[in-house]
């Protein structure tokens, strides 16, 4: 298989289920933002050292190409035969119960903290703000589109972890997260 097809070569490219969309289109775009986040945690994979983090990781990677697909392809539109992944409450759950598992390892937040610390903090705030972004290009999109509803929660809760893990690998890195001075 040839990794160029050329039938994007005018600026259209074509949904899972067959249709084909402007490349700006707001789905095209949403699910280009989400692509983006999951190459900005490759990264930050490769600069954490903790096994369950970066095992967490790898998993939320997991999860992002189903969401992917499932942004890919209108509820709508024939899908070729194919079994399309969605997303539903089970993934939510699970960032919910990681949320909660890796916030209770922290001392409490008393105050805003700057984004930064370790490279792999860093890039997992990174993460998180371009997580936040594929959030408001969903929202955009389902004002117009009939979207999959747990995709939005899924990206919210997911920031929220990536904050989370963020603080975390500053903590056992012995890095202390730098407070706000307002």
């Amino acid at each position: 298989m040839k990794i160029y097809t050329k039938t994007g070569d005018k600026g259209e490219t074509s949904l899972f289920g067959g249709e084909r969309v402007w490349k700006d289109n707001l789905r095209i775009c949403a699910y280009g933002t989400v692509d983006e986040l999951n190459a900005i945690l490759g990264l930050a994979v490769n600069e954490l050292n903790d096994k369950e983090l970066k095992g967490l990781i790898e998993s939320i990677q997991n999860d992002l190409f189903t969401l992917g697909s499932d942004l890919a392809t209108p509820k709508e539109k024939g899908n070729k035969g194919f079994v399309i992944p969605r997303v539903d409450n089970k993934f939510v759950e699970k960032l919910e119960k990681s949320i909660d598992s890796f916030d209770i390892r922290l001392p409490e937040l008393k105050s805003f903290i700057l984004p930064g610390g370790t490279k792999g903090a860093s890039h997992l705030h990174l993460a998180r703000t371009v997580g936040r972004r594929a959030e408001r290009e969903v929202i955009a999109l389902a004002k117009v589109e009939e979207i999959n509803p747990e995709i939005g929660i899924y990206l919210n809760r997911l920031s929220d972890l990536l904050f989370v893990l963020a603080r975390y690998n500053n903590h056992i890195s012995k890095h202390p997260d730098i407070e706000w001075k307002k």
